[in-house]
């Protein structure tokens, strides 16, 4: 039997410093075959001129250009081109392991009531690196906050299915929104056990920019507008901004209004 198609989704936008670097840890996977879609999303670096020369030394690597629009829609971009039955996002500076790919996809599978296969992950910089510590899964505690990274590899119809990644989420963790859609009705989720992702620090991180209490307000009343039945399911309400306190809250106050 064939091994499935795997694509690998690579936005870009202005990462042309650590773009070689991940399209490498991509093309030293075990695993084939693989397709690489490196979607520039209107990089005023030299993004698209790395990309290319890419291009031409690896006959598996597609570029997509694109006016800037966003991560989300530069995802979306390279998953409705993709050729693979089985989707890999993954950012533009990031890297993965050799074997991740191909254990993830015989996870896929064997198990068809699987959606989503992700890994552990370390974070890294210049000054070294550290693990990730990535909370367990479960509905209850993804209403609560994410705990998947958006390299974790599903199927197309899947995606498309939810209609990929929201374009109007601009206050960052779109990937954490992407899950709950995928996920809330139905479809597990499995974790292996090895670290197959690296996740860049840098000074600009999305991540930092992403992290003030602002943001936060504006992406948790996104994500109640969008999914207010998953947090009544799970939370017993909306979520709070005092994420981990959201269902003893709202558990307390439907207490309060039956007295």
């Amino acid at each position: 039997m064939k091994n499935p198609l795997v694509s690998v989704v690579i936005p870009c936008y202005n990462q042309g410093k650590y773009l070689t670097e991940t399209v490498q840890s991509v093309l030293a996977s075990r695993y084939r075959p693989l397709e690489v879609l490196i979607v520039n999303d209107g990089s005023t670096d030299d993004s698209l001129e790395i990309a290319l020369h890419l291009k031409e030394k690896h006959e598996e690597l597609t570029v997509i250009e694109q006016v800037n629009g966003g991560v989300a829609k530069a995802r979306n971009t390279g998953i409705k081109a993709a050729k693979g039955e089985i989707i890999l996002p993954l950012d533009g500076d990031d890297k993965i392991s050799a074997d991740y790919i191909g254990a993830a996809v015989g996870l896929l599978g064997d198990r068809p009531e699987v959606k989503v296969v992700y890994c552990k992950a370390v974070k890294f910089s210049e000054a070294g690196q550290k693990p990730w510590k990535l909370k367990p899964f479960s509905l209850r505690a993804l209403a609560r906050d994410n705990m998947i990274f958006v390299a974790a590899l599903f199927r197309k119809a899947d995606a498309i299915a939810v209609g990929g990644f929201s374009e109007d989420m601009h206050m960052g963790r779109e990937d954490w929104e992407f899950w709950i859609k995928m996920l809330k009705n139905g479809g597990e989720v499995v974790q292996l056990p090895f670290v197959g992702f690296y996740y860049r620090m840098t000074p600009d991180s999305k991540r930092k920019k992403t992290g003030t209490g602002r943001k936060k307000r504006e992406r948790i009343d996104y994500l109640n507008r969008k999914h207010a039945d998953f947090f009544q399911q799970q939370l017993n309400g909306p979520l709070r901004f005092q994420r981990s306190w959201s269902r003893v809250y709202n558990t307390l106050l439907g207490w309060m209004g039956k007295i």
